[in-house]
């Protein structure tokens, strides 16, 4: 609850708590905007964040949700992202700012609009929670 209020009342730039769209204990709704001088300038798009009982212990699942997914090398068109940071890399310590950041600063560091190389065959194969993919992370250059 403190971390929600806290992105309700101190939101970074381009940041956006749906706080009348979130189930505080399990479900929250951010609404994200591409920062400035990027590919994704202008652009707004949604995360889901779905929390499990063992949050911040257990990362969240996060992924892209609505109309508009971002069509970039680590997300997939069913909203699935890439990111270390979201399974093998995760921390007690991270937030779902330092989230939301991370996926903003993944999002500007990206050169060529395209989809993941495997992005049809994922898709078709993946189940709803990227959480049990598997992820191999070896592309940083984005």
């Amino acid at each position: 609850m403190k971390e929600l209020m806290n992105l309700e009342t101190n939101p970074p730039p381009g940041i956006r708590i749906r706080s009348e769209d979130c189930d505080a204990f399990n479900e929250w709704l951010v609404d994200l905007k591409g920062a400035e001088n990027t590919l994704y300038e202008g652009e707004e798009f949604q995360l889901l964040f779905k929390f499990n009982g063992r949050y911040p212990f257990d990362s969240p699942e996060v992924t892209f949700t609505g109309s508009n997914i971002p069509c970039h090398p680590h997300i997939y068109t069913n909203g699935h992202i890439c990111l270390s940071i979201l399974t093998d890399d995760w921390s007690p310590a991270l937030t779902v700012e330092s989230v939301c950041l991370s996926i903003v600063s993944m999002l500007s560091s990206c050169k060529e609009k395209k989809s993941p190389p495997d992005n049809s065959l994922y898709v078709m194969k993946a189940g709803k929670n990227p959480k049990k993919t598997r992820w191999w992370y070896h592309d940083d250059n984005v």
